[in-house]
């Protein structure tokens, strides 16, 4: 195989050209073979095979940097620098990252994990090498989905006024991770599918370079001109207009094409867009047929594509969904919206049944927050569901548009806490601490399903901003626990007094139960609470625990700082209160991928770690 003698940077350069389909043939294999066993993101790195190869070939890598936009679609550019035995060990806590990482290796030139910063970033190293006089290219890969984000557009605008070189690849396969919607998208339609338009270009271009004397001068005359022959032949197109240079659109899967292109991209002096036109999920026929649904995978079977360990578990997102299509059949106020995200937040359902009544704005988040006030005032009763670490996008946009004015949007926040193999980029564990500072809004965790559906029915007929806080996966939780009905700012007791208690925010009243059960065994008794809303906090539980309770113990899968257990150790000193308190919190710093229950473990929020520090501390207080 030939992919056996690639194990170094720059072995790609070794390779004989008629040799690079076969290549990227074998890397397609080699990717399914080992997200079938890992996990990861797989449509979007079949895409990009023959991308990546020709950047490699044609690039000095790490002389040169490539810049990847989100990030997931860089697996190709590990293989192909010295990464290929890290595979087995992808994602995996310890293992190699599913994501560029500057520690891991000199050829991640940026560390990257949320959508459209790749443009932005790149400018930044553009400036930082002239500003040095030093000679290098720079690549920033940006997906058609990524130019929906206010920041890729904002960079693009910025890039316009460059006199240097600046590579953008546009990688357009009409998908973010849903179908792409919006003018972007059919703009970038209407020149992929006029493919008549290069061929026209060269043959005016050649004809008019065969008169004598003049055909050059009229050449430049026409490129100077505001309609441009790009501009004539393609409606919409608007790059050069912005002064960046358009090459495009080129078959991203004919490595030779790409190559030319990059030729001669690095020759301009300012910047240049490279449309490629690449299909997400190349080459492995349940991707093809559905890339959507194979953006981010489980392990699985190669020959059927089916999940191997699907869980047939109800999750939060499922509860959710029910609860929404519900509430909406006798409501037609209550709106939705998506950040390109319809699937994965729960939203495709209410989608078919009530399109007019869902919005799906693209990568957009800080958009989506402020069209959500907007319809707010207007009068509708939003529902903005999007994943806890996207959020963190539009924090003004919450802030200043939202809460200042009091409007009733509804925040669904899935995949809040630790959400695992993605890691540093996609943990949700700052939900709390951005959300609680700010004021007029409202806070909530639900225990399990059954509490998500109380919630989101409470939330929806409130007359303030409202968040619901759930995480990813299983919602039958402590099912054996009754859910009690929602009052506004009051927590729930689920066992009787003692001298400890445990006060738990969402996923982590179901550890809080297993612990008070635990530790009955050993004769010692622990009242468990369940939060239920963060914010406001139930003074009024507080004041009595503080009666009872010569320990309290709080429990939450987000940062100390600034979270629930900060806002309750600040309310008890200032009651005088004179007992021991606990936080149980995820350290103050960024997680690392892996599996939910070995960040628990490794991060202390698990059962028997906090067994074992509670134990100590009642011996201590014995002492």
């Amino acid at each position: 195989m030939i992919l056996d003698n690639i194990n170094m940077p720059g072995d790609i350069k070794k390779v004989d050209p008629s040799q690079y389909d076969e290549l990227a043939d074998e890397i397609r294999q080699f990717l399914i073979e080992k997200i079938s066993k890992t996990g990861g993101h797989l449509a979007s790195n079949l895409g990009v095979v023959e991308l990546t190869m020709a950047m490699h070939l044609v690039f000095n890598l790490p002389q040169d940097k490539i810049i990847w936009d989100v990030g997931h679609q860089s697996y190709t550019h590990k293989i192909l620098t010295g990464r290929k035995t890290g595979f087995d060990e992808l994602r995996k806590f310890g293992g190699m990252s599913g994501f560029p990482k500057r520690r891991e290796s000199d050829y991640d030139a940026f560390d990257t994990g949320h959508s459209s910063t790749s443009i932005s970033a790149g400018l930044g190293y553009v400036h930082a090498r002239d500003l040095n006089h030093e000679d290098y290219s720079v690549v920033s890969v940006i997906g058609d989905g990524a130019l929906t984000g206010g920041m890729a557009l904002e960079a693009l605008n910025n890039a316009s006024n460059l006199k240097t070189n600046f590579i953008i690849v546009l990688n357009d396969n009409n998908m973010s991770i849903s179908k792409n919607v919006g003018a972007i998208s059919n703009m970038l339609n209407e020149i992929r599918t006029d493919e008549k338009y290069n061929d026209i270009k060269e043959n005016v271009k050649e004809h008019l370079s065969q008169i004598p004397g003049v055909g050059d001068t009229v050449i430049r005359k026409i490129k100077k001109t505001k309609s441009n022959i790009k501009h004539f032949f393609i409606p919409g197109m608007n790059y050069e207009d912005m002064g960046i240079t358009y090459i495009g659109p080129i078959d991203g899967h004919d490595i030779n094409k790409l190559m030319k292109a990059f030729k001669i991209a690095k020759k301009v002096k300012h910047g240049v867009l490279v449309h490629v036109i690449t299909q997400k999920g190349k080459g492995y026929k349940y991707a093809e047929k559905n890339p959507g649904n194979y953006h981010g995978v489980n392990p699985f079977n190669v020959k059927t594509g089916k999940d191997i360990n699907k869980s047939t578990c109800k999750t939060f997102t499922r509860a959710f969904s029910e609860k929404l299509m519900e509430l909406s059949k006798n409501d037609d106020k209550i709106v939705t919206i998506s950040a390109a995200m319809p699937d994965g937040t729960g939203l495709s359902d209410f989608a078919k049944v009530y399109p007019e009544r869902f919005f799906d704005v693209g990568i957009a988040e800080e958009h989506a927050v402020t069209f959500a006030a907007g319809l707010a005032a207007g009068g509708m009763k939003p529902v903005v569901a999007i994943y806890s670490s996207f959020l963190q996008r539009a924090y003004d946009q919450i802030l200043h548009d939202v809460c200042i004015q009091k409007l009733p949007v509804v925040f669904a926040i899935d995949r809040s806490g630790l959400v695992g193999s993605d890691g540093e980029t996609h943990q949700g564990i700052f939900d709390l601490s951005y959300l609680g500072c700010i004021p007029n809004m409202t806070v909530m965790a639900p225990k399990n399903g059954e509490e998500l559906k109380k919630m989101l029915a409470f939330a929806i007929n409130l007359s303030c901003p409202a968040a619901i806080r759930y995480p990813r996966g299983s919602c039958e939780l402590c099912s054996n626990e009754c859910v009690a009905p929602v009052v506004y700012g009051k927590s729930e007791l689920l066992r009787p007094k003692s001298q400890t208690v445990l006060l738990a925010v969402g996923n982590m009243v179901e550890t809080a139960l297993a612990i008070s059960d635990e530790l009955a065994k050993d004769g010692i008794p622990v009242s468990v609470v369940n939060a239920r809303f963060v914010k406001p906090l139930d003074t009024e539980m507080l004041d009595e625990i503080m009666k009872n309770h010569q320990l309290i113990v709080t429990l939450e899968e987000n940062v100390r700082n600034g979270g629930y257990g900060d806002s309750v150790l600040r309310y008890l000193n200032d009651k005088k209160y004179n007992g021991k308190i606990m936080n149980i919190a995820l350290p103050d710093d960024y997680v690392e991928h892996g599996s939910v229950e070995i960040l628990r473990k490794a991060t202390g929020i698990d059962k028997e770690t906090i067994i074992h520090k509670i134990c100590q501390e009642l011996n201590d207080m014995k002492e």
